[in-house]
């Protein structure tokens, strides 16, 4: 029993490390914020699959039910294993918001702890269509052992860009939330030679590398397209007892010029930032740390005022040329606060 027990926390703590590492370094490409979206399913009776990739984990309402049966925050099909009519597993084809190459799957069965299935698997695939009965499928997950409650962690090894995900659960049961973590692979040949482009947008493949604070709120918030929803919605840092500031790095989709900047303040009325600066750097290099992120940055906006609830644009206030190059830009707001969205618009070099 103690023995079961110490496996299972050792498990545990492997698991949330490697949550961690895949939601540090890459991005939701499934997630519905950035386009990501449930296509078809073999069965939704009890709960849609839309569900699927909602924010956060899912929850339980304990008296909530509907003329189907519990209502769950997640996808759960009928029951077919063993009866005449089975289905020999059920499946959901889920188009990425973002193509990419895919680093890891966060598989989460919150809640469904007499309902998870029992194993899971993933295929993958490259379409400009909707997928068909004449699409290929490739694996991706081999079919894997999944627990009830839980996250289940998988890192991926495999560099295809894919633009199509289909989860397979066998043989029936529910699933809370789906992950697709992974890298952003932009096809520039959508773009018009000479348009500006949105470079710290995380739809064309910017990161948010490293943070001073995200206490209230994740620091990805700050590159996600359309404005925040709420002051939930944003890059908001916990209240300073010095001067600050606090800070956020941005790795651009392609080093560029930067030529028109928006710092959206959107829904933060009380705790937006009494002034910002914006610099940039040019290397190869995403080691960033608190040690060295005071670098030879150079400086596109200086130290400027910000306004409650505004959207700020700037674009006399540059201080580079159409010619300088930057590869990372470094938000800094005084003494700390929230913002709501940063737009780097430039030409990629």
């Amino acid at each position: 029993m103690i023995e079961n027990t110490q496996k299972q926390n050792k498990l545990a703590d492997k698991g949330a490390e490697l949550e961690l590492k895949l939601k540090t370094y890459f991005i939701d490409l499934a997630s519905e914020r950035v386009g990501g979206e449930t296509l078809s399913c073999s069965d939704d009776f009890f709960a849609e699959m839309e569900n699927l990739l909602k924010s956060g984990r899912g929850i339980f309402i304990d008296d909530k039910y509907t003329e189907r049966g519990k209502w769950m925050d997640g996808w759960e099909s009928r029951r077919s294993y063993g009866r005449d009519n089975g289905r020999e597993f059920d499946w959901c084809i889920i188009r990425l918001g973002i193509s990419g190459v895919i680093r890891g799957f966060d598989i989460d069965t919150n809640y469904f702890r007499g309902n998870a299935p029992q194993t899971v698997s993933i295929e993958a695939c490259v379409s400009a269509q909707q997928p068909n009965e004449d699409t290929v499928w490739h694996s991706v997950l081999a079919e894997s052992e999944v627990a009830a409650h839980s996250q289940n962690i998988f890192e991926i090894s495999n560099s295809q860009t894919w633009t199509h995900v289909r989860l397979n659960m066998f043989p029936d049961g529910g699933i809370a939330r789906l992950r697709v973590y992974g890298e952003a692979d932009v096809n520039w040949d959508d773009f018009v030679d000479g348009e500006l482009i949105d470079l710290a947008s995380i739809k064309n493949g910017a990161k948010a590398l490293l943070v001073s604070d995200m206490f209230f709120s994740d620091k990805n918030n700050l590159i996600m397209p359309g404005r925040g929803k709420d002051m939930g919605d944003g890059w908001e840092t916990k209240r300073r007892r010095d001067p600050g500031p606090d800070w956020s790095i941005v790795k651009l989709a392609a080093p560029g010029s930067v030529e028109k900047v928006i710092v959206d303040t959107c829904h933060f009325k009380g705790n937006f930032p009494d002034t910002f600066k914006l610099e940039g750097i040019n290397t190869d290099s995403d080691d960033f740390n608190d040690a060295n992120a005071q670098l030879d940055w150079q400086p596109i906006i200086p130290q400027t005022k910000l306004y409650a609830h505004r959207e700020h644009l700037f674009i006399n206030e540059i201080a580079t040329g159409e010619l300088q190059q930057f590869s990372h830009v470094k938000l800094s707001i005084y003494p700390d606060g929230g913002i709501s969205r940063m737009r780097v618009l430039g030409k990629r070099k």
